[in-house]
């Protein structure tokens, strides 16, 4: 149902979003009035509730009511209880798999991209040199300014020259079962698909996290691997690093774009700042390109695991066997186990941002969170920063923030991201582009240049999903052929490599 002052998703919703910012007393339908006023995107009760009711959106329970609550109120976060978190046991599978035939077919089958020996093509031709450790990031940053300035104008064919620094290396329990995740990370980093099999390491020399734990002993060479404490002083040590990257970048100069299937293609989807409309635009729009991409065979993966926990029965029944299945159950019980030993549930994830764009708790925002992954079956689930097998739909475990979610789908390979918000956040990737969806205009108009597509048409109901959907299809398109440049890249507004790391720090 949907008027021009609200939208209700399912026949047995008891509530309804507001599109715009409503008054006391707005006759939203024909009799029927407003008791209280709304913020745009929250919540309106369209029946009485009674204390302990039911209140359903998108036709699940988001909660249940604290008091009674009266037709035309305003339903905000202070007045639900959270359900119980539904059981990773004995979950059905493969009961809601739609065939490949029914998914939307794509316009464009090809695009541009450079071929590697292995795995998924490359997007960008990238210079990446990777820290072993955070105490070489100072001296890894200095020298890749100097190498923009000093060698990238000799190679035009590079696209560019990037430190790789992170937060770990050392003062870290190397051994520790869980340090397993953070050491995949920076191992798959290093031979992300947009650095072309050029292999660059520096390390400082006294740190945990040694060579051989990231790199094959075939690849630890003066060719790729460069110490720190082995050159004396400034000059020397900054030298060695322009003359290795030299050496790679003549390499990378010789690569150039060629026409590639959509199979070469791997895309990572992923929201933040979320607000109570990106599960109604955005991330379905997002999910109808996704379902395109996927027709085409290409590989979409998407993440989070808080914010698809509470939609886990959801996602089982697109699971296309046993084997999936338990892996999916295997990595939300790993999450729940996590959070609980934090003292923490997991309706901790949400923002203030979430809560004042109308998102109740995280069962709502799971709801809305787990569109942007389409309709596909799901082929395969990955632990944190684990690199996919398979072509398809993928669900990689990630932690659900942001700046640690991206750099865990870096680690896995994609090419390129789509990330949706509601609020507006100016995250970016310097190893894969990321194109900008907004669930609504307002949030267009005021960020007119930093984001790419506005799905807001679709509450208006100016647009279509599927509209909205071709569009981001053709511009991941156009992005990862390098013909068009997201905001993001244009003013180089990139986050910092936060890798996951559950192991102790010592």
């Amino acid at each position: 149902m949907k008027s021009k002052y609200i939208i209700k998703i399912k026949d047995i919703d008891n509530v309804a979003v507001a599109i715009h910012d409503l008054e006391t007393g707005t006759e939203v339908l024909p009799g029927f009035k407003l008791l209280d006023d709304i913020p745009q995107a929250h919540k309106i009760a369209l029946t009485d509730i009674p204390a302990d009711g039911e209140v359903i959106r998108y036709g699940v329970v988001l909660g249940y009511a604290k008091t009674d609550i009266r037709r035309g109120q305003w339903i905000n976060e202070h007045m639900l209880n959270l359900p119980k978190s539904p059981s990773v046991e004995n979950l059905e599978y493969g009961t809601n798999l739609v065939p490949m035939e029914d998914l939307p077919l794509p316009g464009r089958t090809t695009w541009m991209g450079y071929r590697n020996q292995t795995g998924p093509a490359a997007t960008r031709n990238l210079l990446g040199i990777v820290t072993t450790v955070q105490c070489a990031a100072g001296v890894l940053k200095v020298a890749v300014e100097q190498i923009k300035k000093e060698l990238l104008p000799k190679y035009p064919n590079v696209d560019g020259v990037i430190a790789v620094t992170h937060p770990y290396g050392c003062g870290v329990a190397i051994n520790a079962p869980m340090a397993k995740i953070p050491i995949r990370a920076i191992t798959n980093v290093i031979r992300h698909p947009n650095f072309g099999g050029e292999i660059m390491v520096v390390g400082l020399g006294c740190e945990k996290l040694t060579y051989d734990r990231v790199l094959p002993a075939e690849d630890i060479t003066p060719e790729n691997v460069l110490t720190l404490q082995d050159y004396a002083g400034h000059d020397a040590m900054m030298n060695a690093i322009m003359e290795m990257a030299e050496k790679k970048l003549e390499k990378l100069n010789q690569r150039q774009r060629e026409e590639l299937p959509l199979s070469e293609l791997l895309i990572g989807m992923q929201c933040g700042g979320s607000d109570a409309f990106s599960g109604i635009t955005a991330n379905p729009s997002a999910g109808y390109a996704a379902d395109m991409l996927v027709r085409g065979g290409a590989t979409v993966m998407f993440s989070e695991v808080t914010e698809v926990r509470d939609g886990v029965l959801m996602l089982a029944a697109r699971c296309v066997d046993e084997k999936v299945r338990d892996r999916l159950a295997e990595e939300m019980k790993w999450y729940d186990d996590y959070l609980e030993s934090g003292g923490v549930d997991r309706d901790a994830n949400p923002t203030p941002g979430n809560k004042k764009g109308g998102l109740a708790n995280i069962v709502e925002k799971a709801m809305g969170s787990i569109a942007k992954s389409g309709t596909s079956p799901i082929v395969e689930v990955l632990s944190p920063a684990e690199k996919p097998t398979k072509r398809g739909l993928i669900y990689a475990a990630t932690p659900a923030s942001d700046i640690v979610c991206g750099p865990s789908q870096v680690a896995s390979g994609i090419g390129l991201q789509v990330f949706m918000t509601g609020r507006g956040t100016p995250y970016g990737l310097d190893i894969s582009p990321v194109i900008k969806v907004c669930s609504r205009n307002e949030m267009k108009d005021h960020w007119f240049d930093m984001i790419d597509i506005s799905a807001g048409n679709v509450a208006t109901g100016e647009a279509t999903i599927a509209d909205v959907g071709t569009e981001i299809f053709n511009m991941i398109l156009d992005v990862a052929s390098g013909i068009k440049e997201s905001y993001s890249d244009q003013y180089g507004f990139h986050n910092d490599m936060c890798i996951f790391n559950p192991a102790p720090i010592t």
